[in-house]
């Protein structure tokens, strides 16, 4: 695939979003989504453009706690006169559909109750044009340093703050969260490549004229550096469309380049992208 500039013109937003979910007693029990928030950001700069959050009534109330000893806190009370999910089902749709999804452990546990509180009702569900589940690429990219990578610890790693279990809380420190992660695997593939360059080898560097003080008329070139050619030079960090040494045709051009490991539809199969590529390149149809 040809990850050329072109193709941010064209790049889909991404929706950061969350549920929060009654917990099934038995085996066979379905969940029921008690509330969903969302974010949508833009692919280049992750700027916040819009923002959505809902609590959920259920069709069966007895399913929520009148006393929660849940950590979201959402007891009975708070949901008794809040909207259905059919009631809410086209704002949510909106939201979703065709753009690229994003969020804590959402391949697993997200996705599928989407999917089933639209089945519920008898609608077709929202469909994403790729997904990015921040579990899955931060402990494969991250590491394990953070502990065991839930958002709370990951939160706690970076000095976020406690996580609040409320969707759209969760959403907005989730994506903190990435931008943390973003900065810190950007200076570890970049700092040793700093390292690398040396001021010196410049082969014009200029200097001020021993005669009057001045700044010389001419470029000289400096004593110091010791001579360099085209062919011996290195390659300086940070040079339009470089990124320290990178391999391959991916064009790094802010922090959130290094993120993505994502999933992207094509042919109608889901095939893995391999490697970080820029946020702005995501979905499913890219320039030719």
């Amino acid at each position: 695939m040809d990850f050329s500039y072109s193709c941010n013109d064209h790049a889909p937003e991404i929706v950061f979003f969350d549920l929060e979910t009654t917990v099934p007693k038995r085996v066979g029990d379905r969940f029921w989504v008690l509330e969903f928030g969302a974010i949508v950001v833009t692919p280049h700069k992750l700027n916040e453009v819009e923002s959505y959050t809902t609590l959920i009534k259920p069709k069966d109330l007895s399913v929520v706690a009148v006393k929660s000893s849940r950590s979201d806190g959402i007891t009975r009370k708070a949901v008794e006169n809040a909207p259905s999910f059919e009631d809410v089902a086209d704002r949510i749709f909106g939201i979703l559909n065709g753009r690229v999804w994003a969020g804590h452990n959402i391949q697993r546990f997200d996705c599928p109750r989407i999917k089933e509180a639209f089945d519920y009702i008898n609608r077709p569900p929202p469909l994403p044009v790729g997904i990015i589940d921040s579990l899955r690429v931060l402990t494969e990219k991250f590491g394990r340093r953070a502990g065991n990578m839930k958002m709370a610890s990951l939160a706690s790693y970076f000095g976020i703050g406690q996580q609040k279990h409320r969707s759209l809380d969760d959403v907005r420190m989730n994506l903190e969260v990435v931008k943390h992660c973003a900065t810190v695997l950007f200076l570890e593939s970049s700092l040793p490549n700093m390292f690398e360059s040396k001021w010196y080898e410049s082969p014009s560097i200029m200097t001020r004229s021993r005669s009057n003080g001045k700044s010389p008329c001419k470029e000289e070139t400096s004593r110091k550096s010791p001579p360099t050619t085209l062919g011996n030079r290195r390659t300086v960090p940070y040079a339009r469309g470089s990124l320290g040494k990178h391999k391959g045709n991916h064009h790094f051009n802010n922090f959130s380049s290094i993120l993505i490991h994502y999933y992207g539809e094509e042919s109608g199969i889901m095939e893995e992208k391999k490697g970080f590529v820029e946020l702005a390149y995501i979905g499913r149809k890219q320039c030719a």
